[in-house]
């Protein structure tokens, strides 16, 4: 006769909690007992949840691995700290830490699952080799310790819709997904992260592998998304400052001696970049050095408008973007330009865009930008040289940065970036931060992403919705830090 077990009904009880001060904030960790396991599931508390609606969540499954030791093979240890830290600086929040190591299959046999994904299974074969299923987890109890808690609705910090779904299940109103966005992608993560996705659904655009080592995040589609909502609301178009530099923060070994730094792997990546905006934009110092064709070579994509920025219309009227009809060069230039250059470039194909001066000479960055609002152009992309970054981050008008870090150290050498400080006529300091980083490797360079924020701009706009990008654009008209580029 076959023996049957009946699970007592489930219920949970909080049995204590202590205050625990983090390098984050005062979380309170809260204790509890349930009837179906012998398991020490915790919540981590910040703030007053007690009949809270919208209430910031993190269901997060115990990950000895990435939790206690970092290790890179998965995110959770980043999930879990980036979540502490959104909740933190919400001021209210719940993170269950449910103890279901493995997806539910342990610590021993998740290791055991390491060792066959080290002979070439994903995360998924590798626990069903073992009999295990692909997902062991249930939600059950996290269900029951949100009520416990007395949190009423949730949004939720996942991408895994499977939580969603089992909250809901078990009566819990999500009112809405907070993403959580890898932010470190390596050779030793890359493949499980594309398995979430390809087998898991779990809702991350991890867009095409590009190189041997770490496929792409959404960035380069969050800012197509974000671009033409932010050129809408400020009049100017969304500015993406883009270059290489060595270890040593060089970009040249000497001016004027342009400097191959990126790899294959990388510079598909600044192609994709360049098919993804409307225009690139360099100063008349590339122009004379390089003599770049600013095109979309490696990868399949439209060119976009080329834009030079010449205060004093020095730009040779046979260099290379003026030998292709079809790509007629715009250039920015003040009113102190010669007119026979003017003339001379109109006539070698380039249409000239006359601005006002700055308080140095320089085309009027702001205004710079506002015109090329009126022109219909949404994205922009700021590829140099270093005067032009430089200008560009002391004006404040940078709204993503991609940089590229190679492997090389050039001592001396040209520097990508100047002196920040004093000139922008505000109180705060002169020395943004990068939020909403995103750090990846392609090939043997690294590649670091985020948003620029100024100290005055708070400790991050979207404090409280994380799941909304700040923008730290200034609305057409209003903008009161106005430098240029040095032509």
């Amino acid at each position: 006769m076959l023996k049957t077990t009946t699970r007592p009904a489930l219920k949970v009880r909080e049995l204590t909690r202590a205050r625990i001060p983090t390098t984050d904030g005062t979380f309170h960790l809260c204790f509890f007992e349930n009837t179906w396991d012998d398991k020490e599931h915790m919540a981590i508390v910040a703030g007053d949840v007690q009949g809270g609606e919208d209430v910031l969540c993190r269901i997060h499954s115990e990950c000895f691995t990435g939790d206690v030791l970092g290790s890179l093979r998965c995110d959770c240890g980043e999930q879990l700290q980036r979540s502490m830290e959104l909740i933190a600086r919400e001021g209210r929040g719940v993170i269950l830490y449910l103890r279901q190591e493995g997806r539910g299959i342990g610590l021993l046999e998740k290791l055991k699952a390491y060792n066959l994904q080290d002979e070439g299974l994903d995360t998924v074969d590798a626990n069903l080799a073992l009999g295990h299923g692909a997902d062991e987890r249930d939600y059950s109890i996290g269900a029951h310790m949100l009520r416990e808690l007395g949190v009423r609705s949730i949004r939720l910090l996942t991408n895994n819709p499977a939580k969603i779904e089992g909250l809901r299940g078990y009566g819990i109103p999500v009112t809405r997904r907070v993403p959580l966005t890898p932010q470190v992608v390596t050779s030793d993560n890359a493949h499980y992260l594309a398995t979430k996705v390809q087998r898991m659904r779990h809702l991350l655009n991890l867009g095409p592998a590009r190189g041997p080592f770490a496929p792409q995040n959404s960035d380069e589609q969050n800012l197509l998304d974000r671009a033409p909502a932010f050129a809408r609301t400020t009049g100017r178009p969304f500015v993406t400052l883009s270059y290489a530099q060595s270890i040593d923060g060089c970009i040249a070994a000497r001016r004027g001696k342009p400097l191959a730094l990126s790899g294959p792997e990388s510079l598909e990546m600044t192609h994709q970049l360049r098919a993804d905006h409307d225009a690139i934009l360099i100063g008349v110092g590339t122009v004379i050095a390089d003599d770049p064709s600013l095109t979309v070579r490696h990868v399949a994509g439209e060119n976009p408008q080329p834009i030079i920025l010449d205060s004093h219309l020095r730009t040779p009227a046979d260099c290379g973007l003026l030998t292709d009809p079809a790509r007629q060069p715009w250039i920015f230039c003040t009113p102190q330009a010669d007119a026979e250059r003017r003339e001379a470039l109109e006539s070698a194909g380039a249409r000239i865009l006359e601005v006002p001066a700055d308080a140095h000479g320089h085309v009027d960055l702001a205004a710079a930008m506002d015109r090329l609002g009126d022109e219909g152009i949404t994205s922009v992309m700021v590829e140099g040289g270093a005067q032009v970054i430089t200008s560009f981050l002391t004006a404040r008008l940078v709204d993503h940065v991609v940089l590229t870090i190679t492997s090389m150290l050039v001592g001396g050498g040209v520097h990508a970036v100047g002196s920040l400080s004093g000139g922008n006529g505000s109180k705060g300091s002169s020395f943004p931060r990068l939020a909403n980083k995103r750090v990846r490797y392609l090939g043997e360079d690294l590649i670091l992403q985020g948003d620029p924020v100024w100290e005055e701009d708070g400790p991050t706009t979207a404090a409280k919705k994380p799941e909304e990008a700040p923008l730290n654009g200034h609305h057409k008209g209003t903008n009161g830090h106005r430098h240029g580029e040095t032509a």
